[in-house]
C-alpha cells in the first residue's frame, strides 16, 4: 500500500464523483467528434481505431488504458515496429497536438481507473525504476491532465514532471484542479509542450541520474 498524507473533504468524497459526472458528460457532448475522429483514424491509419496499452493505476495496480491511435505498425525487414518518429504521421501529429486521441480516456474515468486531474499514467516497465517518492504518485487515481501537463509536458525533464506530480498528490484541491483543467484547454488550444527537445515524444525513463 503506497501511503500519502490525510485526504481533504473534496479529494475523499467529491472527487470521483464530478469524474464520474463529467466524464459521462463529456462523452455524451463530444460524442460526434469522437466519431468522425475514429472514421478519420480508420481511413488513414487502418485497425485498430484503439490503442490499447497496460499502465500502472491506483496503488500500481493495472489497467488498460484506452487513446485513438496515432501511429502505423510500419516495420523494419527483421520484422521490428520502426522508431515512433518513422511511424508517427502528418495526421498522428495533429491528433496529438489537439489531444484528441486521449479522448477515450474519458471512459477510463467512467470505469474508475482514472481521474479528469492527476499525475498521467505511465508505462510498467518504468515501475522498478522509481525512487520511493516518485512510487507516491500512484497514491492516487491517474489523470486524463495534470500539474506536469500544464507546467511543461514533454518539455521538461523526468525529475521535474515527478516533482510536479508530487506537488500535486500532496496539494489536492477543488480550486486547484479546476485551475488545471483550465490551463489544460489553454494548453490545447496553443499546442504547446506537445514534444520534447530532442524526440517527437518524451524519451523513456531509464532511472534517477543518482541511480546511474
Amino acid at each position: 500500500m503506497i501511503k500519502k498524507q490525510k485526504m481533504g473533504f473534496y479529494e475523499k468524497w467529491l472527487k470521483r464523483p464530478l469524474d464520474f459526472i463529467f466524464a459521462f458528460l463529456g462523452l455524451v457532448l463530444l460524442s460526434p467528434v469522437l466519431i468522425i475522429t475514429s472514421i478519420l483514424v480508420r481511413k488513414k491509419l487502418g485497425r485498430p481505431v484503439i490503442f490499447k496499452q497496460h499502465r500502472p493505476g491506483y496503488q500500481e495496480k493495472i489497467f488498460t488504458m484506452y487513446k485513438f491511435r496515432t501511429m502505423t505498425d510500419a516495420e523494419d525487414k527483421n520484422g521490428k515496429l520502426l522508431p515512433d518518429e518513422q511511424r508517427l504521421t502528418s495526421f498522428g501529429k495533429k491528433l496529438r497536438a489537439s489531444s484528441l486521441d486521449e479522448l477515450p480516456e474519458l471512459i477510463n474515468i467512467l470505469k474508475g481507473d482514472m481521474s479528469i486531474v492527476g499525475p498521467r499514467p505511465l508505462l510498467i516497465e518504468y515501475l522498478p525504476l522509481y525512487s520511493t517518492e516518485q512510487r507516491k504518485r500512484h497514491a492516487v487515481r491517474p489523470g486524463l491532465t495534470g500539474h506536469a501537463q500544464v507546467n511543461g509536458r514533454n518539455a521538461i525533464t523526468w525529475e521535474e514532471k515527478f516533482a510536479l506530480d508530487l506537488e500535486y498528490i500532496n496539494n489536492i484541491t477543488f480550486l486547484g484542479d479546476c485551475k488545471i483543467i483550465i490551463q489544460t484547454i489553454k494548453k490545447v488550444i496553443l499546442k504547446e509542450d506537445i514534444t520534447s527537445d530532442t524526440s517527437v515524444t518524451m524519451e523513456a525513463f531509464t532511472g534517477n541520474k543518482e541511480d546511474v
